[in-house]
């Protein structure tokens, strides 16, 4: 590191340390002293007498309070001049998002960016993505600057660097590779960049792992969450809805297939508990298909909802008091590869059981689905909407109009790819409840209480329904059945939204509560 870079490092950290605490600098404390995984990612714990910031699980002897600060994400306390710790490796903890609810243009725009679409071959311009939030450039960046302190750019770039990061860490990939993997498109820019904002090079980091660099094939990665997980109930749900040759599991891993920009290939994740965390193999069907991986990535902790903050989400759901039975640890929202075939799902589990849901996707992925063969392994996709929108349907035992809702969705989706999901209430055949399902397992939108779901509302009405002294007004159903119905559907409404208030943001995680409790 040049004396130049030494001395702007020590003035940021001198400033940093001159500031006031964190509010919370007490818990993190205790936190990072018993290495707590609860908390990991959700703070960075600053070290300013060596220039490093941790996760709070790191395995070094930890350091004296007084040099320490605590940061609420990784960019802080990069931005304060200190350098990713080589040991805990702060790219591999899982994510958080403490403005979840509070700013949901800011949600989206991070959740874009963390996918990858600011950057690679295929990056959108900073216009592009105001556009796609409905919001201007101006005001987007105003939202990064008052919540993050920093540009939309810079906060892309740095999660490029971290994935890049990662990569040089746990896999063999020639730095080439993981370059463009991580959305640079030239190396030499790569070099640069990560040697001015990390202060390592990306050869120090592949020279510290003891990896050579060999060509990818099967690409396997940790990623990690906080703690509790209910991997088991997780397991169950995927099974029961598993569709054959695109899913599979066993007891300790769930795997299915994929189609996402172009690229094609499967996945499978190895629960490893102990770690707290999977470990994830990922088959591409093309090598030139790297170029989406930031994106894979964010599908599969998506799809296996690894961000969460459990802690913080069952507290709000004990806020209900006694209203619920029981509130099971660790239950996280099962998601699907795309809004797509959440909706798919939705359409084809209309008025039907489970089990024969899942006969007709099996039959619907068996007849359009494409099948690809990687390392041994032969694999169905997911129907494309091109493949769907002039199909018969013939093999599917099922209503006319749902077909016709399907082929219909395939063509509206192909016709505007970039469309809000509420624009498809346009489409006959689709409404409230299956744009919610879309919202809860397609796009894993945290505040979804499936309010229209038959098992969502006995559940409240049997645990949340008001005492019989508070239900002045109701009509005699033997006197006026139609009063009575449209009494009870208000009453319902009413407290179906006071609930959500309550629970608010975090409304999916009760309706997945309150499944379990059926």
């Amino acid at each position: 590191m040049s004396q130049q870079t030494q001395e702007s490092s020590a003035k940021a950290c001198k400033a940093i340390q001159a500031e006031a605490q964190h509010p919370k600098a007490e818990q993190y404390r205790i936190a990072r002293l018993s290495r707590d995984a609860r908390f990991d990612g959700l703070f960075f714990v600053g070290v300013f007498s060596t220039g490093i910031y941790c996760r709070p699980i790191c395995p070094a002897v930890p350091a004296k309070e007084a040099n320490v600060r605590y940061f609420d994400d990784a960019l802080s306390a990069a931005q304060a001049g200190l350098r990713p710790c080589l040991r805990c490796r702060p790219d591999s903890a899982p994510g958080s998002n403490p403005w979840l609810g509070k700013q949901t243009s800011l949600n989206r725009a991070m959740s874009l960016i963390d996918a990858g679409v600011l950057c690679g071959p295929q990056a959108i311009p900073m216009t592009g993505l105001a556009e796609r939030l409905g919001i201007s450039e101006r005001y987007l960046r105003q939202l990064f600057h008052d919540s993050l302190g920093t540009s939309p750019k810079q906060y892309a770039l740095y999660q490029q660097l971290m994935f890049a990061k990662q990569l040089l860490h746990q896999t063999k990939m020639p730095i080439t590779q993981v370059a463009f993997a991580a959305g640079f498109n030239s190396v030499r820019r790569f070099n640069e960049i990560f040697r001015e904002q990390l202060q390592l090079t990306p050869s120090e980091i592949r020279k510290a792992t003891g990896q050579p660099s060999l060509p990818v094939q099967g690409l396997t990665l940790k990623l990690a969450y906080r703690p509790p997980y209910d991997w088991q109930h997780l397991r169950s749900f995927f099974a029961q809805r598993a569709v054959p040759e695109m899913e599979w599991l066993d007891e300790q891993s769930y795997g299915r297939s994929f189609v996402l920009g172009g690229a094609k290939g499967y996945f499978c994740a190895v629960h490893r508990e102990q770690e707290a965390c999977f470990h994830v193999t990922i088959h591409l069907a093309e090598a030139d298909s790297l170029s989406q991986l930031k994106g894979m990535i964010s599908h599969i902790r998506r799809i296996l909802d690894l961000d969460a903050d459990m802690l913080t989400i069952g507290d709000k759901l004990q806020a209900l008091g006694k209203a619920l039975p029981q509130v099971s640890p660790g239950l996280r929202l099962p998601g699907v590869w795309s809004p797509f075939e959440a909706a798919c799902r939705a359409i084809l589990g209309q008025q039907v059981s489970v089990t024969q849901a899942i006969k007709l996707l099996g039959q619907l992925v068996a007849d359009y689905g494409e099948t690809i063969s990687l390392n041994e392994k032969t694999v169905r996709l997911f129907p494309t909407p091109e493949a769907l929108v002039d199909a018969s349907l013939d093999g599917l035992k099922m209503p006319g109009i749902r077909k016709e809702a399907i082929r219909a969705l395939a063509a509206f989706v192909m016709d505007n790819p970039e469309a809000e999901i509420d624009d498809w209430l346009q489409i006959k055949g689709i409404g409230p409840w299956t744009l919610d399902y879309v919202r809860l397992r397609g796009l894993s939108l945290p505040d979804v209480l499936l309010v229209g779901d038959l098992v969502v509302k006995q559940q409240l009405l049997v645990n949340l329904s008001p005492e019989p002294s508070s239900r002045d007004g109701e009509p005699a159903e033997d006197e006026d059945p139609k009063a009575a119905k449209k009494w009870a559907l208000a009453q319902y409404q009413a407290l179906s939204q006071e609930v959500l208030r309550q629970v608010a943001p975090w409304g999916s995680y009760l309706t997945l509560q309150l499944w379990n409790q059926q």
